[in-house]
């Protein structure tokens, strides 16, 4: 469920903004100035749905803080987990210049704030703006390859292979340590490498009878990094 976002909407202040030097490196004072007089931010709960598939495209969005999921539904119905986006990366690149619905659906899987910016405007100072367009440009093709190197990278990987992935995914690229809450559920790893949740089930738990994790309800602690790593490589 949505959150509602009027009461969960405050300005930003684009000075102390990670944004301005990843992105914005190429405007003007008074073009960022422009920018962040209609910037807003929202906070959205752990299981909100932050852009819906099949929505009208009205605004351009970026991770802030927290942790998501981008997934599209299947012709059964399904959903597919395409790809976890973590803060600063731009979640609604990918059809924001391409389409006039969003492809796929974007939802928190840990309390998130996006920041919000007019779609007109970023599409304005595009047209203008040589250097800001490359820089969008090279968001999209960074996002996109990310998506396709990680889903290929997955398909090539047998059933332990792709749970291994999973679990170095989160440990190296997201929490940037070997213990952490896991932010899916196992059904939604099941999702993302293709396979069953029963068998997600049963190989985290071969992985902790052969003591190479531990799990402590939804807590992960990579015991043995290298075989783990073996495995995901060559399993």
């Amino acid at each position: 469920m949505t959150i509602d976002m009027n009461l969960e909407s405050i300005k930003c202040d684009c000075k102390q903004c990670k944004l301005k030097s990843l992105f914005f490196s190429h405007v003007t004072i008074e073009e960022l100035t422009d920018i962040c007089d209609i910037k807003e931010e929202r906070a959205y709960s752990k299981g909100d749905i932050i852009t819906k598939e099949g929505d009208v495209i009205k605004e351009f969005l970026y991770l802030k803080e927290g942790l998501v999921k981008l997934s599209k539904s299947t012709t059964e119905g399904k959903d597919q987990i395409i790809s976890f986006s973590k803060p600063f990366d731009f979640v609604s690149l990918l059809s924001i210049f391409s389409s006039d619905v969003y492809k796929y659906s974007v939802s928190a899987i840990e309390d998130s704030h996006v920041c919000i910016l007019d779609l007109n405007l970023v599409k304005n100072h595009a047209s203008k703006n040589a250097m800001f367009a490359m820089d969008l440009m090279k968001r999209v093709s960074e996002a996109t390859d990310k998506i396709v190197l990680d889903n290929l990278e997955i398909r090539r990987k047998h059933l332990k292979g792709r749970v291994a992935h999973v679990l170095l995914y989160f440990a190296k690229y997201i929490y940037e340590k070997d213990e952490f809450e896991l932010p899916v559920s196992r059904r939604e790893i099941a999702e993302y490498i293709g396979m069953t949740t029963e068998n997600v089930i049963r190989t985290l738990s071969e992985f902790r009878k052969d003591k190479i994790i531990k799990i402590f309800g939804k807590d992960i602690q990579i015991v043995d990094k290298k075989r783990l790593e073996g495995i995901s490589e060559f399993g």
